[in-house]
């Protein structure tokens, strides 16, 4: 009798509440391919009206949530759990929640202030927390970068708004700096003309913004002079490298030479006389090593 009335109890269990499983599990499955496709949609409908490619993955992926979280406490109501008291455990177990993801919400919290500030966009070229790339996708708790040798870098939002952000790409043009060293026998006038030259024949820079040649330093070897063109922060590298060769060129040119490091030996009398004793006794010739730039 007790195995029959268990087994009454089974069935009825199961004809209760398995439908009910059946049912949620379906009803998820449903809801979460809904809001996939809402999430798509309205991606196309930002896309077609220009809208701000950061905000519109973000306002996508909110919606997409927002539809889940939606669908979960629906089908919570299908088991008779009120979802109002289910809010209040939900507040109540807040601060026991936040206290173990700190690190989660401080990740969506950032992630809100680089929506609201926007120190860069998505499509362009940062440094930020050491690691150099163009931005992907700004989400709720990360930033994806792709680095120029096609590496994916994710990084927590916490440590991107946290650290200083440099924008390669946020201004309209992008000053290129070349370093060049020169001989100190070469004419300080002549060699800014031919640098000067050098800087306009130089492709891809603004017309409007003229390339500009400084001495900047005078070197342990070396004349050092700095040419600055201004291009496209996309071009940047391409007139980087053309800088480079059109002084090359100019400089070959006018026979002017590019001086690799050298260093004065000097060494006083005791010692030249000391290596010509040695040598006219057959000894091994005296070694002299230094760490210095010279010895005195």
């Amino acid at each position: 009798m007790d195995a029959l009335t268990l087994s009454d109890g089974t069935m009825e269990l199961i004809t209760t509440y398995g439908v009910r499983v059946v049912g949620v599990l379906a009803a998820l499955f449903f809801a979460w391919i809904i809001a996939g496709w809402v999430r798509r949609l309205m991606m196309r409908a930002f896309q077609k009206s220009n809208f701000d490619p950061t905000l519109s993955k973000f306002f996508s992926n909110l919606a997409r949530y927002a539809l889940l979280t939606f669908a979960a406490l629906g089908c919570l109501g299908v088991f008779g759990i009120e979802t109002s008291s289910f809010a209040a455990v939900i507040a109540a177990a807040g601060l026991a929640i936040g206290l173990a993801f700190q690190g989660t919400l401080s990740n969506f919290s950032a992630g809100v202030m680089l929506l609201i500030f926007r120190p860069f966009k998505v499509g362009e070229v940062v440094n930020v927390a050491g690691v150099t790339g163009s931005v992907q996708e700004i989400d709720l708790f990360t930033t994806e970068l792709k680095t120029p040798d096609a590496k994916r870098i994710i990084l927590p939002n916490s440590s991107v708004f946290g650290a200083t952000i440099t924008n390669f790409t946020h201004h309209e043009h992008r000053r290129v700096d070349v370093s060049v060293g020169t001989d100190y026998g070469a004419d300080v006038d002549e060699t800014r003309k031919i640098l000067e030259s050098a800087a306009r024949r130089v492709p891809g820079t603004v017309a409007e913004l003229e390339p500009q040649v400084f001495l900047s330093s005078l070197g342990a070897s070396s004349v050092d002079w700095q040419i600055r063109v201004w291009c496209k922060p996309e071009d940047y590298w391409t007139v980087w490298e053309a800088a480079v060769r059109e002084a090359k060129y100019a400089l070959d040119g006018a026979s002017i030479g590019i001086p690799f490091p050298q260093m004065d030996l000097h060494l006083d009398r005791a010692v030249v006389d000391a290596l010509g004793v040695a040598k006219k006794a057959g000894l091994p010739a005296l070694s002299v090593t230094s760490s210095s730039p010279g010895i005195a």
